[in-house]
Formats: structure tokens, C-alpha cells, sequence
């Protein structure tokens, strides 16, 4: 990918700010965003059109192979004085490199921008949930959410975010465009997968399966409590965790299997071996791991809240808020009826089938196009 090439009038890029792969977000939601948004660009040949702030103190992320460029930054400071930084100095750099719009991925916005600015929001965690433990990030973010509302357009992943965009941050409903997240390519169901399960880790039993970080708002305590109402109700179960746990994971979670991170064909078997995916999230901006539960053919039970309605549907179980009976229960009867899990599999099969990164890389082509961006794209490659 080159970096810091010359911007020539005729054929400014769009700007995204890919900073996000560099660092610990990476292997979370957000990069998963940014991957499957470049692959979705890269499948519909626009990826002649569009270029990337990196940060240049650090490695180049790795991002699918095409016609990409990078303009590096190399900011003096990170953490809360980053981003007081970036609102100060990051509308000099748009000046500098002049594209014909700016994609901010995250609330590190700069306070001016000589060009049309559009940001996606993936949540308002922080202000929406609340609490004590989340005076951190309200303290980390409250300037990005301050200049949320000056932005020319808002990228919401769900409808949920979009209605908290004019309840908590102001942002005028005509600025605001719902554009749902994908899932990619990937993630579909993988013959063979129980025994590679079996053979890795040495699950004989079924399992009900988690994944993500184990933040407060995930509920692990849910969790184990969901777990054993599970087996108190007949599932003869274990309890798997995968992915990285997070800062605010407990210590402990007696008799759950935890596996730490998993690379994506690791996890695409778990999410086809496993009996039921089970996620006790109390907030979610858009829910990925339920839609690749989902596309794997893993039946879903969830807490019917926030954007996990949107996502699931009446593809998967939705039961009471912070309810982990409910949780539980609803997973022993997916684990012991396999009529009603089959059900499940194919309605979740078939709901994971209308997300994709093309679709919502062409919505996010329009909402540029909508803020200036003259250029047509490449012919896009054919579907394979």
C-alpha cells in the first residue's frame, strides 16, 4: 500500500481513518467494521477511490490487497490528550491532504474540517448505558460526542444508534442515515467442525458458547448464572469462552472453558459446533457476534434490548432484559429440542443472508456521493 502520495485535484479519494487497525481496537467490533468495509468497497471497485489515515508511528495495518493508499499522521500524544490533539490539528492534515471527503470510524473528530466530514457511529455506550464504570470512557469521549452534531452526516449501524444520535448527542434527524454492519464471507457453517472442535480442545460435551470481552455490560455473572439454570434444566452442558476476556472481565468464572483469542477458522468451528450461542449483553450498538452465530447456523438466545432486536429478529430467542433464568432456560430448550434448534438454525441462516459488506459498502458509496464525491466507481468484481 503506498503511502503519502500527491492528491491530485482531478481525482481526490475519500479519506477513512483506519487508525482503529493499528491498535487494540483492531480485534474488536470496530475492526471488524473497517475489514468488512474495505472488502465491501474492494468488491465494488471503489477502492481506486479511497485512501487511509494511518498512523505513522506505528506498523501499516494489514488490509485487504487493492488500489488503496495511506497519508501517515504522526500525532505527539495518545489517550485523552490524543484526542483533544486530534480536534486541534487533525483539520490542518485534511488541509494538507485535501480529499474530497473525511470518514471518521470513531468520536476522535477534529473540531474544524475544510471538507465534507461523515462520521459512522457505532454506539453511545458510555452516556446510554451509564453508570460509575463507564465514567471513564464518558471522560475519554465527551468532546467527540460534543462534535458529533457538527458533522455534514452521521453513519448509524442501527436504528437504535440513530434515534440515541438526536436523544443524547443532538444530531439533526435529516443528517443521520442508517447503514447496518455485515457479516463476511467467512462465516458460514463448517462440515467437520465438531471433531476439529473435539480434537483442539477436548469438548465432548455440547456447549453453549460465548464471545467477546467479558466488559460489566456483557453480564458474565449473567452468564454463569444462565449456565446453570441451563443444566438445572436439563442441558447436559459446558460453558465456552472465546475471545479476549477485557479489563473489566472478573477473575473468575468457575467451570467455564476460557480459550482467550481464536483465529477466524478456529471460531467460524465453535460457532457451528457449539449448541446455542448465548449472549447476556445488557447494550449493544449493532451485536456482530450474533450475526455470525447466526450465519454459522448456531441458534441464538439473547436479552431483548437496545439494537439486538434489529439484528435478531424472530430469527433467534429473545428473552427479558437481564433476566438470566430466562437465558438459561431458553437455551436448554435449543440444546434439547432439536426440532425447535433446527428451526432456529435455518431462521438464523436465512436473516444473516440479508447482511452483507457489499450492501453496506454501496449505502456508505451513496452517503459520500450525497457529500460531494463526484467520482464513479470501477466496475464492480463479479460475484464469485
Amino acid at each position: 500500500m503506498q503511502e503519502n502520495p500527491p492528491e491530485h485535484r482531478q481525482n481526490r479519494r475519500v479519506l477513512i481513518d483506519a487508525r482503529p487497525l493499528q491498535g487494540p481496537s483492531g480485534a474488536r467490533g470496530i475492526g471488524s467494521y473497517l475489514r468488512g468495509l474495505l472488502a465491501g468497497l474492494l468488491e465494488l471497485g471503489f477502492d481506486h477511490h479511497i485512501a487511509l489515515l494511518i498512523d505513522g508511528r506505528l506498523p501499516t495495518p494489514a488490509v485487504p490487497a487493492g488500489a488503496f493508499i495511506a497519508h501517515a499522521i504522526r500525532p505527539r500524544y495518545k489517550g485523552r490528550l490524543g484526542l483533544l490533539e486530534e480536534a486541534a490539528t487533525l483539520g490542518s492534515s485534511l488541509e494538507r491532504i485535501r480529499p474530497s471527503v473525511y470518514h471518521a470510524t470513531t468520536l476522535a473528530l477534529p473540531s474544524r474540517s475544510p471538507v465534507p466530514l461523515l462520521v459512522t457511529l457505532h454506539d453511545l455506550i458510555p452516556w446510554a448505558f451509564g453508570g460509575r464504570q463507564m465514567l471513564g470512557e464518558r471522560s475519554r469521549w465527551w468532546l467527540g460526542k460534543r462534535l458529533l452534531r457538527r458533522a455534514n452526516l452521521v453513519l448509524a449501524v442501527s436504528e437504535h444508534v440513530a434515534w440515541s444520535a438526536q436523544s443524547l448527542a443532538g444530531v439533526p434527524a435529516e443528517r443521520l442515515l442508517v447503514v447496518p454492519e455485515g457479516v463476511a464471507s467467512g462465516f458460514k457453517p463448517a462440515p467437520g467442525a465438531a471433531a476439529r472442535v473435539s480434537e483442539r480442545y477436548g469438548l465432548e460435551r455440547a456447549f453453549l458458547l460465548y464471545v467477546g470481552a467479558l466488559d460489566a455490560r456483557k453480564d458474565p455473572r449473567g452468564l454463569l448464572h444462565a449456565w446453570q439454570t441451563a443444566k438445572a434444566a436439563g442441558a447436559d452442558v459446558d460453558l465456552v469462552l472465546a475471545g479476549p476476556s477485557g479489563k473489566q472481565a472478573p477473575a473468575e468464572l468457575p467451570g467455564a472453558r476460557r480459550l482467550g483469542h481464536v483465529d477466524h477458522a478456529a471460531l467460524v468451528d465453535l460457532y457451528t459446533a457449539a449448541g446455542c450461542f448465548v449472549f447476556p449483553s445488557r447494550y449493544e450498538g449493532f451485536g456482530l457476534p450474533l450475526l455470525e452465530a447466526m450465519a454459522c447456523g448456531c441458534p441464538v438466545v439473547a436479552y431483548r434490548n437496545s439494537s439486538i432486536t434489529e439484528v435478531v429478529g424472530d430469527a433467534g430467542v429473545l428473552v427479558e432484559d437481564g433476566s438470566p433464568e430466562a437465558l438459561g432456560r431458553a437455551a436448554a430448550v435449543l440444546v434439547c429440542d432439536p426440532d425447535q434448534a433446527a428451526k432456529m438454525r435455518a431462521a438464523g441462516l436465512a436473516r444473516a443472508r440479508g447482511y452483507t459488506w457489499r450492501k453496506a459498502a454501496a449505502s456508505t458509496i451513496d452517503a459520500y456521493r450525497r457529500l460531494g464525491f463526484q467520482s464513479r466507481p470501477s466496475r464492480p468484481k463479479p460475484r464469485e
